[in-house]
């Protein structure tokens, strides 16, 4: 079996067809990849053949500066295991996580238990923009933002923290958590994608089940959230997270009874463009309208 994997790999990584362009050959530093439709689509026609660790090494192989993003949940941590173990690597894995200033406590403390496990790990830690403490967060933008206003809250806490990481870091390739079986949009989920940025996305565990990846967090004794053993399957913040019932869906616990599926880093950048926009026009009218009532005013 590892010789069909190697020779998958030397045809992604090979083929002429393929499309696999770069600015630069040198050895010493991986170059810049573009990806046209047809060469996406081989790529991904490749690595749907590969099991997760395969798509992790050929991912450290082929992808310069390559980052996770994790929210420490499970396919996450599953994916920080397989990377600690790829043999040959001898670069240390840099992890990205968007502290909302909202996670449970026992995500705080997850945190702190994976960064024991895994001495090597590089974590950079991305907070809401002018806040350090949930107090802060609520003094500058408001009690229950998430309620009042949770496209911003979205904004806020999650997508310009992660465009200010990508930015800062010179993030080119993000390795993802996402998985097929989670449902909703996820549904038709590639091994590969590329955002309206350029930004390459990478879904590692795209292929496998939630028992799958519990399974191999039992068997390699990954450290997890401890709300795993309370019912929660997939972990986010504390107010738009509760525990899932026999049956449901496994992301049926996030933003229960709402029509949302996703928490804002994986929706198309152009929504949020326009959702800034328009908070823009609506604090320019907002203050032409007080400008007026005070001309009245003084003119009463």
């Amino acid at each position: 079996m590892p010789g069909s994997i190697y020779k998958d790999q030397d045809c992604i990584r090979g083929d002429v067809e393929s499309g696999y362009a770069s600015a630069s050959s040198s050895e010493n530093s991986l170059p810049e990849v573009y990806f046209t439709k047809p060469h996406l689509k081989f790529i991904n026609q490749q690595l749907a053949k590969l099991e997760p660790q395969d798509v992790l090494r050929w991912c450290q192989q082929t992808l310069p500066s390559l980052f996770q993003t994790t929210a420490f949940g499970l396919t996450g941590l599953a994916t920080m295991d397989m990377l600690s173990k790829l043999p040959g690597s001898g670069a240390p894995t840099n992890l990205i996580f968007l502290d909302t200033l909202h996670h449970f406590s026992e995500t705080v403390t997850l945190v702190d238990r994976v960064k024991r496990r895994y001495p090597s790990l590089h974590l950079h830690t991305y907070k809401p923009a002018g806040a350090e403490t949930a107090t802060e967060f609520n003094a500058k933008y408001g009690e229950r933002l998430w309620e009042t206003n949770d496209t911003l809250y979205d904004w806020v806490a999650k997508v310009e923290p992660g465009q200010r990481a990508y930015a800062e870091l010179q993030v080119k390739a993000v390795l993802t958590g996402r998985r097929r079986s989670q449902g909703g949009k996820r549904g038709d989920l590639d091994i590969i994608e590329v955002d309206e940025a350029g930004l390459i996305k990478i879904n590692p565990m795209a292929n496998w089940s939630f028992d799958q990846v519990r399974e191999y967090i039992r068997q390699n004794d990954v450290p997890y959230n401890e709300l795993l053993d309370r019912g929660y399957k997939s972990v986010g913040d504390w107010h738009s997270t509760s525990p899932v019932k026999a049956g449901e869906d496994e992301r049926s616990g996030r933003w229960a009874g709402q029509q949302k599926t996703e928490c804002g880093i994986h929706n198309s950048r152009s929504k949020y463009a326009q959702f800034l926009r328009a908070q823009e026009l609506k604090i320019q009218e907002e203050a032409l309208q007080n400008a007026f009532q005070a001309s009245e005013t003084e003119q009463a």
